[in-house]
């Protein structure tokens, strides 16, 4: 069993441990990716590169969360459709990117993982996490999204394109 301080986690055998390994990697990986992507220039070394590991990051937490959603079947089956929504959206927003969609499209798909990324983290751990663990229930649902939404639309109007200029889609 592996024991994370703070944090209950269930005696589930070895392969719930070998993925919750890999989740825990990958989750660190993909929120620091997305940080760097959120925050570096658009369309530069840095923010693809990001953007890519991010990708790779959401791709690979999906992967070890439907072995761990399987093992602790139905109690974790949200947690399930937050993977859902975080894959699809971060599919989307890459499938944007390289068709030569909007910046607005792809930073609202993006946005959207990473929003549903968090919530997963927070409605899983936030109980058990020093301050969230006074807040309600409720609030590990929308605080992620209360967050993330504003933050969002205020990357789209900041990327908005003006007369004449369009970023070229991502090699």
């Amino acid at each position: 069993m592996i024991d994370i301080p703070g944090l209950p986690e269930p005696d589930a055998g070895p392969i719930f441990d070998l993925a919750l390994l890999v989740h825990i990697a990958t989750g660190l990986t993909a929120v620091l990716a997305g940080l760097v992507a959120m925050l570096t220039r658009k369309g530069g070394a840095w923010h693809i590169g990001a953007g890519r590991v991010f990708l790779g990051g959401i791709v690979a937490l999906f992967a070890s969360m439907v072995v761990m959603v399987v093992i602790r079947w139905p109690a974790t089956v949200h947690l399930a459709v937050l993977g859902g929504v975080a894959l699809a959206a971060v599919a989307l927003g890459w499938r944007n990117r390289r068709r030569g969609g909007s910046d607005g499209a792809h930073i609202a798909w993006m946005g959207l993982a990473y929003i549903a990324m968090l919530t997963a983290f927070f409605v899983d751990n936030g109980p058990h996490l020093p301050i969230w663990e006074r807040l309600p229930d409720w609030s590990f649902w929308l605080l992620p999204a209360a967050v993330g939404a504003p933050l969002t639309a205020w990357a789209i109007r900041r990327h908005r394109p003006t007369a004449g200029r369009r970023s070229p889609p991502a090699p």
